[in-house]
This record gives C-alpha cells, structure tokens and sequence, in this order.
C-alpha cells in the first residue's frame, strides 16, 4: 500500500476544508473510537451524521441505519469507514452509490480494492490512518 493512500496534501484538505463526516459504524456506544473521533471533528466544527443500523441519535445528530437513508448524503464530504476491514467495502461502495466526495478508513481498516474503486469513481481516499493524530500533526 505505501503512502498511495495516505496523501498529505489529500488528509489536510480534508480536515481543514470538509464541512460535513458521516461516521459508518458510529453508534452511542461511548467506548468505541469511532465515537471520540466524531466528538473530536465536532468540536472542531465539523458537522457529524451518524450511520449505524440502529439508525440512533449520537452527539446530538440524528442518526441512519445506511448512508442510503441520509437526506442530501452528496452534501457528505467525507465517509468514515469505521467497519473491520472485512466489511469496510460494503461501506466505500455506498459512498460511492451516494456520491461523496472522500472515504477515510481509519488506523487498521484496510481493503485495498475497495479504495481502487473509490478512487476510481473520483473520491478522495484516506486508508489506515487516524483523523485525530493527522489532525495533530496539522493543526
């Protein structure tokens, strides 16, 4: 993989110019990453749009069951895939279906195809690094 998919120039954009993240795997459950990394871009001022099949509130934003569900999901700058790398494709291939702009799988979730695809439908891809330590590192 190397650094194809860990662009510097790509994570910073993101993370200085994404307005909205939807968080694949986000749920209420306050012990999982997933959840302090939502916290962290929304105190950052990102606006977050959980996506669990609970389809619960989380953060205060309402929650989806699929990326499918989410109104205006084009408006989705960028897709948190935060699925074991098994099912994280599933993920990027309804980010594609529903027109973001960028998928990001965090530290560990790593599909390679499923990134080939995403990149090749025009998205920007992030695979297997952290948004709270990029942000670090930029910020």
């Amino acid at each position: 993989m190397g650094d194809v998919y860990a662009d510097p120039d790509v994570i910073s954009r993101l993370l200085s110019e994404s307005r909205t993240w939807a968080f694949v795997g986000l749920s209420d459950n306050q012990a999982r990453e997933v959840h302090n990394q939502a916290r962290l871009l929304q105190r950052r001022g990102k606006r977050i749009v959980p996506v669990h099949p609970s389809g619960a509130a989380v953060l205060g934003e309402r929650g989806y069951a699929s990326l499918a569900d989410v109104p205006d999901a084009a408006d989705v700058d960028v897709v948190g895939v935060y699925r074991r790398s098994e099912h994280a494709g599933a993920a990027v291939d309804e980010a594609i279906a529903a027109g973001a702009k960028a998928v990001w799988l965090p530290l560990g979730v790593i599909d390679e195809a499923a990134a080939r695809r995403a990149k090749d439908a025009g998205l920007d891809v992030v695979m297997d690094r952290c948004p709270a330590i990029e942000w670090n590192r930029r910020h």
